[in-house]
């Protein structure tokens, strides 16, 4: 019982790192295409967000196979949530009648 709750909160805890990095990845490459030093952006940001996930991934794996298994499971789910959840915002900004040019 205490392996199911501890591989559950390693796999939530997943989530919210890749949530961390992929909504990070995204947010970076919005600030970097208005950016008149995008190199920068991408450079900071992919250190940043790999220092984080690392960081996290061996907290949270801690000798323990399973738990980090859940939390890589966990990552990859928030991938394509990310993924989902940004192809909406871009649906709505490419909405007809709205404008690119402002």
């Amino acid at each position: 019982m205490l392996d199911i709750l501890s591989s559950t909160v390693a796999g939530v805890f997943g989530l919210l790192l890749g949530t961390l990095f992929f909504g990070g990845l995204w947010w970076t490459v919005q600030a970097g295409l208005s950016s008149k030093r995008p190199a920068l952006w991408l450079l900071g940001s992919a250190l940043l967000r790999t220092g984080i996930a690392l960081a996290g991934f061996y907290a949270i794996g801690r000798d323990d196979w399973k738990r980090l298994l859940a939390a890589l499971v966990g990552f990859t789910v928030a991938r394509f949530i990310v993924l989902w959840r940004t192809r909406e915002i871009g649906q709505l900004l490419s909405a007809p009648g709205k404008s690119h040019a402002s």
